[in-house]
């Protein structure tokens, strides 16, 4: 596995049982990019932190998670990738688990970036964006025309988290080198 490659949804979901969190794999995994868009760190605890949980305790796969997220959010060639349910799976499962990953993800980026999160107007923007999609509820069913507007709207996620990433992560990074 290389370091950009995210662990199978099954050992997450492993780990999620393991460790009694009652988030699913998708959610998680919004949580997880959260935190490192947000600007926290990897350090040991950090999933405790993420969850606002600091009792919690480590786990290999999520920390392979968390460095494999990292690293795609990293990626100068946008490889960031949204783990969410296979293709094969219901529209239904899939625009739900977008939700899911959403709720997660804004929930961990608010602890980790505060509120002096310094994000540009286009990145207040895109975080509003994801607070809609967030309480959106998933499709029970569809037609082609709503799989392509779900895969326009996973795209404008990753899209979307990328920029706040820069806005909150990569960008005062850079500040305190040129300082």
């Amino acid at each position: 596995m290389s370091e950009h490659e995210l662990p199978a949804a099954a050992d997450i979901g492993r780990s999620i049982h393991r460790l009694g969190l009652t988030a699913s794999v998708s959610e998680l995994h919004g949580i997880v990019a959260g935190w490192m868009a947000g600007g926290g760190d990897g350090n040991p605890g950090w999933l405790g932190r993420a969850l606002a949980d600091p009792e919690l305790g480590g786990d290999e796969a999520l920390d392979s998670l968390r460095a494999a997220t990292s690293a795609q959010l990293e990626d100068r060639d946008f490889g960031f990738e949204l783990l969410l349910p296979e293709p094969s799976a219901s529209l239904y499962e899939r625009s739900g688990a977008l939700f899911e990953w959403c709720r997660g993800f804004l929930g961990a980026f608010g602890l980790a970036a505060g509120e002096a999160a310094g994000l540009s107007e286009e990145g207040r923007e895109a975080l509003g964006d994801l607070a809609r999609l967030a309480a959106a509820a998933p499709q029970e069913a569809g037609d082609d025309e709503e799989e392509s507007a779900l895969a326009e709207l996973e795209e404008f996620v990753r899209v979307a988290v990328l920029l706040l990433h820069g806005d909150c992560a990569l960008g005062p990074r850079h500040r305190q080198r040129l300082n």
